[in-house]
């Protein structure tokens, strides 16, 4: 069966310079329905206008993964890190024990459009850590790439948990399998464009899960330019 969660569904969080859409219960939006699922704990689809961010802020014992879509996210942390996120890039934060960080977009005149992921780490007092890694559109394009897993395998960057994230770009009417293992759960997010998930159409922001569909055929749909998804395969 495929649980569908709907873009029009989720928490909103108008600030202004901030425009964001969460998926599951964050800060001043809360469902008990929708708290997270498995490890995966926030997936918040964030706005930010030109020349603002969040800034100095702390997490403790999560994995952040930062996915942006449109724009430049610019990122410095109490580890020293300085980076600057572009679409085709993904970075991973380990909290652990503790970290502090900012973001702010990049440019003075330009949105930055992106995904923040929050996933639970399976032990806590890790080590704060980072890693960024550029993946191309052509290993995304119609296929499902590897972006980030336990081994980094790959290529991709590691998080310290039983999750495999998948980015794939699906041009219309192209399409890309998915064989989820037994045991395991997938959520599917679809960052952009449209798809259909085994013939259930899907829009940009829709998600959808399941624990029990042994495969996933997902199309991209009708539009010029390609939809864009995440495939979370979770323990």
């Amino acid at each position: 069966m495929l649980n569908i969660r709907r873009s029009e569904d989720r928490g909103q969080g108008e600030h202004g310079w901030l425009h964001s859409r969460h998926t599951f219960s964050f800060a001043g939006y809360y469902d008990p329905r929708h708290l997270g699922y498995r490890d995966l704990r926030v997936i918040n689809e964030d706005r930010v206008e030109a020349g603002r961010g969040f800034g100095r802020h702390g997490h403790r014992d999560m994995e952040i993964i930062s996915y942006v879509l449109e724009g430049a996210l610019e990122h410095a942390d109490s580890m020293g890190t300085r980076s600057v996120i572009r679409p085709g890039e993904v970075q991973r934060m380990t909290a652990g024990t503790g970290v502090t960080h900012s973001e702010y977009n990049h440019s003075s005149t330009e949105e930055v459009h992106f995904l923040q992921i929050w996933i639970e780490p399976r032990v806590k007092g890790l080590e704060p850590g980072y890693e960024q890694k550029a993946f191309s559109v052509e290993d995304e394009r119609n296929a499902l790439r590897l972006v980030a897993s336990p081994d980094g395998r790959e290529g991709s960057v590691t998080i310290h948990q039983d999750v495999e994230l998948f980015a794939s770009r699906l041009e219309p009417g192209a399409a890309v399998t998915f064989e989820r293992r037994p045991e395991r759960h997938v959520w599917l997010h679809v960052a952009r464009g449209r798809v259909r998930v085994n013939g259930e159409p899907l829009a940009a922001g829709d998600a959808v899960a399941t624990d029990d569909e042994a495969t996933l055929r997902i199309e991209g749909g009708e539009g010029e330019s390609p939809a864009e998804v995440l495939l979370f395969d979770l323990a």
